[in-house]
């Protein structure tokens, strides 16, 4: 039973035997570039994860304070949810990159990796993209406007320089748009051969040397 969670390896996309039996990973090649946008989002989410650390730390700080002292904070409270919004948003490029974001699709899974590879292209393309971009495009001009009308929250008591927690909403969708880049390349480096694939050591992969 123990050998069932044994680590496959030390590569960021390893996972437990048992973990292989309950989640499915769509396995494309890597790519010298897609590497450096993987590792730029892996950086970015691991620093952000530590808000999690953080926003269990106000909460018990909150509850603490409430409960035991009777001394409430409109502004510890507003500042929960913002926290784990922002960790939230942050973290679905994290997901993506590591391909661990929930399917729908009952049926991807029973299909050959080639058309796999076909259903995340026409996906990306014409699904994630555009929404991408067109969300980026919106949520910019908010969350300058928050900026430039230095919004503050209208609970007395609430949390100032509100702003700069409308500015996660821009940076997350650019993120994701560099998580959903990185996954492209791996696409077409299945199906085109473009970018040229990369082995797990840097190299050529096996049988194109």
């Amino acid at each position: 039973m123990e050998e069932k969670f044994r680590k496959t390896g030390g590569h960021p996309h390893s996972l437990t035997d048992i973990e292989h039996e309950i989640i499915h990973h769509t396995e494309l090649p890597r790519t010298a570039l897609s590497d450096n946008l993987d590792a730029l989002v892996n950086r970015i989410g691991i620093l952000f994860s530590w808000l999690w650390v953080i926003t269990v730390g106000v909460i018990l700080y909150s509850v603490i304070a409430r409960y035991v002292f009777s001394q409430g904070s409109v502004m510890l409270e507003e500042v929960q949810w913002h926290l784990a919004g922002a960790a939230w948003l942050v973290g679905l490029s994290y997901t993506l990159v590591h391909d661990d974001h929930v399917r729908v699709d009952v049926l991807h899974e029973r299909f050959s990796l080639k058309t796999q590879a076909w259903l995340e292209l026409l996906g990306i393309l014409l699904l994630l993209m555009p929404f991408l971009v067109i969300a980026l495009w919106e949520v910019i001009p908010y969350a300058m406007s928050s900026f430039e009308q230095g919004e503050r929250s209208q609970a007395p008591g609430g949390l100032p320089m509100r702003w700069i927690m409308k500015f996660f909403l821009p940076f997350s969708m650019g993120l994701l748009i560099v998580a959903a880049s990185s996954r492209l390349l791996k696409v077409t480096a299945l199906l085109f051969g473009f970018p040229h694939p990369v082995s797990s050591n840097g190299g050529t992969p096996e049988g194109e040397k």
